[in-house]
């Protein structure tokens, strides 16, 4: 038996401890109070809370003796409290038995995704507090998800990016010639899973044989008292093949597929998370030449249908910029009717095109629908602005007024 009377004291979750919360949802969940004898009970309260936190420390060296600066700050998104069991002045005794007392909080409507770094982190938990009459409060803890919707359906992140680098390759302080490069992605924003297909241009003018590689880095940056602390880390990243000199390679749409990672956050004080795609070459005796395109990692997929008419445009101009499609001059004339449609199967559609069904519970699967499976994929005949059987005169409408 526990002290107190207590057997058990826990929370739990109505979404289970998988689940994930975003901003403007409910939070709801229980607590579960198991007693093994009469229990006094002065109040019961739960309590959310939220936030982003970064702390981390600098040294430096003053003369003989070693400095340490101490960096942290902290923004708070949620905090709510809810009290299961009001605290009147007076006591109330619960009998023995397994006891449950229900929770609800409306979640604010703008937060932020939650994250784990080496010098900050973002993080949501349930505190539920037991008060009693001269005993130490009991105290349970759940640690909650949240993950803040990210679109990539808009302008600005289905536009494509690119960029041109160029350096000079030295040795020795001579020149070894130029190494120019050149890259570009069809948009700005993906989700974890898809494959980023990337463009790329090597021109190797030097006289040293070159190697490209491209890679996706997450950049992790903790803000504190007008400082800053960076982190960043490879992702995912592939390599091309060497680039003999004088010679120039063509990437056209290598894949680099993103791995399953957090998304990224813009929208906070203290920290962010940032994604980028970097396109270098390594150049034998010099500083590798490096091109970074701006990344946006989400959590809302492309949408088929929301965003097809800019992404298509984006694309077809991005494929024309790089040589790599063209697009007819000319549209092509649609099809005679009398190529597609035989003679005999026009023959049959004047005979009797819709026939009446036997039975009023004739199901899809009979003649009926079949035949108009048929017909939806033949043409239209060919337009004309001319009538090709005008009405006759008898048949003409006459002027009331004359």
């Amino acid at each position: 038996m526990r002290p107190g009377g207590v057997r058990s004291f826990a929370l739990e979750l109505a979404r289970g401890p998988g689940g994930a919360y975003r901003s403007g949802e409910r939070l709801c969940g229980r607590v579960l109070l198991d007693v093994v004898a009469p229990l006094r009970v002065r109040a019961l309260e739960v309590k959310a809370r939220g936030g982003a936190v970064t702390h981390w420390l600098e040294g430096r060296s003053v003369g003989v003796n070693a400095v340490s600066s101490d960096y942290a700050a902290a923004e708070t998104y949620l905090r709510r409290r809810q009290l299961l069991l009001r605290d009147t002045g007076e006591t109330t005794t619960l009998p023995p038995g397994r006891h449950e007392f229900l929770f609800s909080f409306q979640l604010p409507p703008t937060l932020v995704t939650s994250f784990e770094g080496k010098h900050g982190s973002v993080r949501y938990c349930i505190k539920a507090t037991l008060h009693r009459p001269w005993i130490p409060a009991r105290r349970a803890r759940k640690v909650f998800t949240v993950i803040e919707p990210v679109d990539i359906n808009t302008p600005a992140l289905l536009a494509p990016q690119a960029g041109a680098q160029e350096k000079v390759a030295r040795s020795w302080y001579r020149n070894r010639g130029l190494v120019s490069l050149s890259a570009k992605i069809d948009r700005k924003g993906y989700t974890p899973g898809e494959v980023i297909p990337v463009f790329a241009e090597i021109d190797n003018s030097s006289t040293r044989p070159v190697l490209p590689r491209a890679a996706v880095v997450q950049t992790q940056t903790f803000l504190a008292r007008g400082a800053r602390k960076q982190k960043q880390a490879v992702v995912a990243s592939l390599a091309g093949e060497p680039v003999g000199p004088g010679q120039r390679a063509l990437w056209q749409g290598r894949a680099l597929r993103i791995p399953p990672v957090g998304p990224s956050i813009l929208h906070c004080r203290v920290l962010h998370v940032d994604y980028a795609l970097k396109v270098c070459v390594d150049i034998p005796g010099t500083s590798k030449l490096l091109l970074e395109l701006p990344l946006v990692i989400g959590t809302i997929p492309l949408h088929p249908f929301g965003s097809r008419s800019s992404s298509v445009g984006s694309h077809a101009s991005f494929l024309l910029d790089w040589g790599l499609g063209a697009l007819p001059e000319r549209p092509e004339a649609p099809p005679e009717y009398s190529e597609v449609v035989a003679d005999t199967e026009a023959a049959a559609l004047g005979q009797s095109p819709f026939p009446l069904p036997q039975a009023p519970d004739m199901s899809l699967e009979g003649p009926f629908f079949a035949y108009f499976q048929e017909f939806r994929y033949r043409p239209p005949p060919l337009y004309s602005e001319e009538d090709p059987n005008p009405p006759s005169g008898a048949t003409r409408p006459r002027c009331t007024t004359c």
